[in-house]
């Protein structure tokens, strides 16, 4: 039986290789053949840097344009009537214990030095009560998923340079999971079931009424709410982040869509999607277009830039939150005050106490 070629399966940095349109390493995925596993051709695949390279050579198009490989199964099996497959009930999602997030809960990452560098203590608490920052042993950033019934779908571990704030990228890539390291660990099963949400989400059963304005990246999302803090900001985690299934929750909200410069089109296309099926209002702002100079283009600058040199003050200290718990739950509390939010405003006071 024929299979359909699929992207390469990220399982560390050995599967993404140098792109044969930019040459940056490690952005490139290969298209592997659906029955033998092994990679179509070095030059089949897609580069993650859509913005910025956009390169995309589908496996149909290879056919095409190679005849002499004469893989006729996969081009007749683009035209021709769909095989009545049995229905196999989709696998039920998985989620990480909250204790998880209260374990990490901490100002003590590179991300949040940099953003003391600019904000006040209060916005910074401000930050710490709604996104229950995290942070590992070695001071990198976790931005949680936490969806609107309180459930931690998995965590995003990130490196920041503490004096620019830009990402840094290490051997293993720039970006880990949470629920990846719990799977190396035993702590959960190998078939973990990952199904993402935007970052921040469970801010919307906080704020019912408040407007919703979504960005591409979680950095963006923080600097932006403690600036506007009267709007909901969630992150879609990158350019392909924004979908169908995840904007469900948006259901009779206003939502904004800020896409980063260079991605207007592909988040308007995305929004025609999203109105069409999910009963919110949404549009897609033309700020950035309209201010972006030729320089701030090409180097695809999003919001979180502008608001950056806009709303530079002093450096500040990281604030020292109490709490009004007694058990040991207070230790991570007194490192981030979102704990009181999570728990008070979701209802985990049962999760939290186990």
């Amino acid at each position: 039986m024929y299979s359909q070629p699929y992207l390469q399966p990220y399982k560390g940095i050995s599967t993404r290789h140098q792109c044969p349109s930019c040459d940056t390493k490690n952005t490139f995925t290969y298209y592997l053949d659906g029955n033998t596993n092994e990679i179509i051709h070095p030059k089949v695949g897609r580069c993650e840097r859509e913005s910025k390279c956009g390169y995309h050579y589908t496996p149909k198009q290879f056919f095409i344009d190679n005849p002499a490989r004469n893989d006729t199964k996969y081009l007749s099996s683009q035209n021709s009537t769909p095989m009545i497959k049995k229905v196999i009930p989709p696998q039920p999602m998985d989620v990480i214990p909250f204790k998880y997030v209260m374990e990490s809960a901490s100002y003590k990452s590179d991300f949040v030095r940099f953003l003391c560098e600019f904000m006040t203590i209060e916005q910074m608490t401000f930050i710490g009560d709604n996104y229950a920052l995290g942070a590992t042993k070695t001071k990198e950033v976790i931005f949680w998923q936490i969806d609107t019934q309180g459930k931690v779908r998995t965590g995003k571990i990130m490196q920041y340079n503490p004096s620019t704030g830009k990402r840094i990228k290490h051997e293993s890539g720039a970006i880990d999971w949470v629920h990846n390291k719990l799977k190396y660990g035993g702590s959960l099963p190998q078939n973990f079931n990952l199904k993402q949400c935007f970052f921040g989400e469970h801010l919307l059963k906080i704020y019912p009424d408040y407007d919703i304005a979504i960005v591409e990246s979680e950095k963006t999302a923080i600097i932006a709410s403690a600036i506007m803090p009267n709007i909901i900001w969630l992150a879609a985690g990158n350019l392909n982040g924004l979908s169908v299934e995840k904007c469900s929750v948006l259901a009779g909200r206003n939502v904004v869509l800020y896409p980063d410069l260079g991605a207007f089109e592909k988040w308007s296309e995305k929004a025609s999607e999203i109105r069409k099926s999910c009963n919110c209002r949404i549009t897609v702002s033309k700020l950035l277009e309209k201010i972006a100079t030729p320089e701030a283009k090409e180097k695809g600058f999003d919001i979180a830039d502008y608001l950056i040199n806009q709303h530079c003050s002093k450096p500040q200290p990281v604030p020292q939150i109490q709490s009004r718990f007694t058990i040991p739950l207070q230790n991570m509390i007194d490192h981030n005050n979102s704990l009181l939010i999570l728990i008070d405003k979701l209802q985990l006071e049962e999760i939290s106490a186990e």
